[in-house]
């Protein structure tokens, strides 16, 4: 179920992945880092629904999409009075740009090296997730980390209507336990 539209939870965690990349540049620099990197994660996130993949926190998206577009900035945007060092905007050449780069190659080379020898030892030892020890679990078959799927069903079942806001929602709630109790 794919949502449409800007929530707070998403904004939140462009928030946190823009702020952490953007420290060693300037004011402008800052900006544009968060900027790029806020819109580049809020997308990154949106793939896992075209995708189908499982990640229930957003950690791909945000933190390796963020964390790898954010070395990319530094390489950029940097500042020796921050940082030590000069990004390619500010004067300081290729240099520290291709340093972040090579660290980007190899962190995703060790990463990945290291999840696939995790991985084969988890198949060959427990294995993974089985579908028959899991068949009737609710919320298997679209793990979640957002209960969006209630919200809209408690909307549906306290108006007869769609609800279309959080507010809204608490709004109508309210409403129905401030009847419920001069009912008594």
């Amino acid at each position: 179920m794919a949502r449409s539209g800007a929530r707070p939870v998403g904004a939140c965690a462009v928030h946190r992945a823009a702020r952490a990349t953007a420290a060693p540049a300037n004011t402008l620099g800052a900006v544009v880092t968060g900027l790029v990197v806020g819109a580049v994660c809020a997308f990154a996130v949106t793939l896992k629904y075209r995708f189908g993949v499982d990640d229930t926190l957003d950690a791909m998206g945000v933190h390796g999409v963020g964390g790898l577009i954010g070395l990319i900035m530094v390489g950029l945007f940097a500042t020796a009075r921050i940082s030590g060092k000069k990004g390619l905007f500010c004067g300081g050449g290729w240099g520290l740009l291709g340093k972040q780069l090579v660290v980007i190659v190899s962190v995703m080379a060790f990463s990945f090296i290291l999840t696939w020898i995790i991985a084969k030892v988890v198949h060959l030892t427990v294995g993974f997730r089985a579908q028959d020890e899991y068949g009737g679990v609710p919320g298997t078959e679209r793990e979640r980390a957002y209960d969006f799927q209630t919200a809209e069903r408690l909307g549906a079942l306290v108006s007869g209507k769609a609800v279309t806001s959080d507010d809204e929602l608490v709004r109508e709630i309210t409403k129905l336990l401030r009847a419920r109790e001069e009912a008594k």
